[in-house]
C-alpha cells in the first residue's frame, strides 16, 4: 500500500505450492497472504473480475494447464446475472485464453463455456500475462467466439521483462527486453466516463472518450512506442502496441511517406544481443538475454542505396488504435564501395 494505488493480485504458475497433490490445494500459501483467488471489483462504471486460471495436474507434463473450476463458473454466472449488460467488464487472468506453441494451453471446453457466458457483453476486455511477450489476440468464430465483434485479449508483457535478464546499463539495471523485442514496462488502462477513472494494469495505458478501454504500453526506460532499428538495406520498427491492423510508414530525408511491411521474425536488436552473448567469454549480467522469437508487431522498410554518400535520416510513424500517431527516428550511413 506504500505505492498509494489499489493492487489486485492474480495467481500464476509461479505461485503454486511446491509438490501440491491437487489443484484444490495448490494455492494454500498464496491464499493465506492475498486472500481469494477469484473475486470481483467494481469502480465507477467498470467491473473487474480476477480469476485463477492455472489448473494443476499432478504427475502430468506439463504440470498445469489454463482453465477454470466449476466453482469459478458458478461465481461468474451469478455475478454476471446482476451486472448491467452495457457495463465495461474486464477479466484478468494469468494464462492466456488462446492456445500457444501449437498445443492446447487453455482447456478448449473451459474456453467454450467462458465464451458462452460472455457472448452478450458488448464492452469486454480480457487481460492475461504468463508469456513474457506482448501481443493482442482477437478471438473470433474459429475459436468459438460468438459475440457481435471479435473479443479482444491483451496479453501483457512484464515489469521484469524477460526475468531481468540481459546486459546491465550504466546504472546496473538489466536490459530486460522480452523475447519479442518489447522493453520491460507496464500498462495503464484508463477508463473515463462521467468524471473518469484511471485503472493501472501491468503495461498499458488508455485514453478517454468511450466505455471501451483504450490502452498504451509504457516502457521503463524508453518513451517511444515505436523503435526503429537499422540492418543492412532495411529499417525495422517494433511497434510495441501494434497488431496486424496497425498502419506503419517511413520516410527518408523528409521525402514521401511509404508503407512498411509487417514481418513475423525476430527483433533484429535482440537477435544481435543473442549473438553477442554467444561470443562473450562469460555472462555479461545476471543472465543472458532471452532467445529472440518471431514478433507479432514488427515492420520492415527497404533503405534507399542510390542516395548521395553520407548520413541519411529515417523517420517512422505508426497509427496506434488507442493513442493515434506515434513516431520514432534513426539514421544510416552510405559509403562508397572500393
Amino acid at each position: 500500500m506504500r505505492l498509494g494505488v489499489p493492487w489486485f493480485h492474480v495467481p500464476g504458475n509461479h505461485d503454486l505450492d511446491p509438490g501440491a497433490a491437487s489443484d484444490a490445494t495448490s494455492l494454500g500459501r498464496w491464499s493465506a497472504v492475498y486472500g481469494p483467488d477469484t473475486y470481483a471489483v467494481e469502480e465507477g462504471r467498470a467491473a473487474f473480475v480476477f480469476l485463477d486460471d492455472v489448473v494443476v495436474r499432478p504427475g502430468q507434463k506439463p504440470g498445469y494447464i489454463g482453465g477454470l473450476r466449476e466453482d469459478q463458473f458458478r461465481f461468474l454466472e451469478n455475478y454476471l446475472a446482476q451486472l448491467p449488460r452495457e457495463r465495461l467488464l474486464v477479466l484478468g487472468m494469468h494464462i492466456p485464453v488462446f492456445d500457444t506453441g501449437g498445443r492446447e494451453t487453455f482447456r478448449a471446453g473451459d474456453r467454450a463455456r467462458l465464451f458462452a457466458l460472455l457472448k452478450e457483453r458488448p464492452n469486454l476486455l480480457l487481460l492475461s500475462g504468463h508469456s513474457h511477450v506482448q501481443q493482442h489476440h482477437w478471438h473470433g468464430a474459429k475459436e468459438g467466439w460468438q459475440g457481435a465483434a471479435p473479443l479482444h485479449e491483451y496479453n501483457l508483457g512484464a515489469a521484469c521483462g524477460a526475468f531481468w535478464s540481459g546486459a546491465p546499463d550504466a546504472a546496473g539495471i538489466p536490459d530486460a527486453t522480452m523475447a519479442d523485442g518489447t522493453p520491460n514496462g507496464y500498462a495503464l488502462l484508463s477508463v473515463r466516463d462521467d468524471g473518469g477513472m484511471r485503472w493501472p494494469s501491468i503495461r498499458r495505458a488508455c485514453r478517454a472518450g468511450t466505455r471501451r478501454p483504450t490502452m498504451r504500453w509504457r516502457c521503463m526506460r524508453q518513451a517511444c512506442c515505436a523503435v526503429a532499428r537499422i540492418r543492412p538495406q532495411g529499417v525495422f520498427a517494433n511497434v510495441f502496441m501494434g497488431d496486424a491492423d496497425t498502419r506503419v510508414e517511413y520516410r527518408i530525408d523528409g521525402g514521401d511517406w511509404k508503407p512498411m511491411a509487417r514481418v513475423e521474425r525476430s527483433d533484429p536488436g535482440l537477435a544481435a544481443q543473442n549473438v553477442i552473448d554467444d561470443l562473450a567469454a562469460g555472462l555479461r549480467g545476471y543472465d543472458r538475454s532471452p532467445e529472440a522469437v518471431a514478433s507479432s508487431h514488427l515492420w520492415r522498410g527497404a533503405l534507399a542505396t542510390d542516395l548521395p554518400v553520407g548520413r541519411h535520416r529515417v523517420e517512422v510513424r505508426a497509427f496506434d488504435r488507442w493513442q493515434g500517431e506515434v513516431r520514432a527516428e534513426t539514421g544510416y550511413l552510405l559509403q562508397e564501395a572500393y
